[in-house]
């Protein structure tokens, strides 16, 4: 083939395709601990890569670590971390003390793992019920998950909604934008490229133009396209209209 495809070009691990962690503040868990705590917020901060601000929080045993912001937070503003805590705004509490109804961020699946769920900006779920020792949330995409009732969540809904429909406006936002995230930015199609460049590439017409289903052991050069497709062809009824 001729130059390689973007995803053999990513497996190299250039500084192209690396993220780029000298940008980033650190690590958003809650820590191990499951005692009740009070703490404050030390600091509000903006995060590379990330679109929803994060919060420094001090624990008063002198620990600190990184916390979703949710709506309402403020520097100095003093919070309840562990089991037992209360359920207002920017609490960290155990899922299983909060009421149904109760709007939650960045939350554990599991005790310790610390936190996964509804972290990003505008982002929330909802307790919709219980079974068990298992806690039923509603996820920002509509998707009901269960978790452990013992797992971990912020009250509140994260910060900074309505980041995602700011406009680029050019194309420098954009460069920056996906800069931070560790994504190639600008992307080409592969049937934009030369025959050399791409197996999608060449033809009179932006299309594929031939079959693009592939075997599951193709090489890696040759792995684009519909991989180890179930089914090719019309359905039957299908009208070739």
């Amino acid at each position: 083939m001729g130059k390689k495809l973007r995803q053999q070009r990513a497996g190299r691990g250039t500084p192209t395709f690396v993220t780029p962690e000298a940008h980033r503040i650190g690590a958003v868990r809650y820590p191990r601990i499951n005692e009740k705590m009070n703490g404050k917020v030390e600091d509000i901060v903006h995060a590379p890569g990330m679109n929803a601000p994060i919060a420094l929080i001090r624990l008063d045993n002198g620990l600190t670590f990184f916390n979703q912001a949710v709506m309402g937070t403020h520097v100095g503003q003093r919070i309840e971390f562990g089991f037992g805590a209360k359920a207002s705004s920017g609490n960290i509490v155990r899922v299983g003390d909060v009421q149904e109804g109760t709007n939650l961020c960045n939350i554990e699946i599991v005790n310790g793992d610390g936190g996964k769920l509804a972290r990003s900006a505008g982002g929330y779920a909802v307790v919709v019920g219980r079974s068990g020792t298992k806690v039923i949330l509603r996820l920002p995409s509509g998707k009901v998950m269960e978790v452990s009732e013992d797992a971990r969540a912020t009250v509140g809904v994260v910060a900074g909604g309505g980041a995602s429909e700011k406009p680029l406006l050019k194309a420098g936002a954009s460069y920056y934008k996906y800069k931070n995230k560790a994504k190639k930015w600008p992307t080409v199609r592969g049937v934009a490229m030369n025959v050399v460049s791409h197996p999608h590439g060449g033809g009179l017409h932006p299309s594929v133009s031939r079959s693009s289903t592939v075997s599951r052991n193709a090489p890696p050069g040759r792995k684009v396209g519909h991989i180890a497709a179930k089914r090719t062809g019309r359905k039957v009824g299908e009208s070739g209209a």
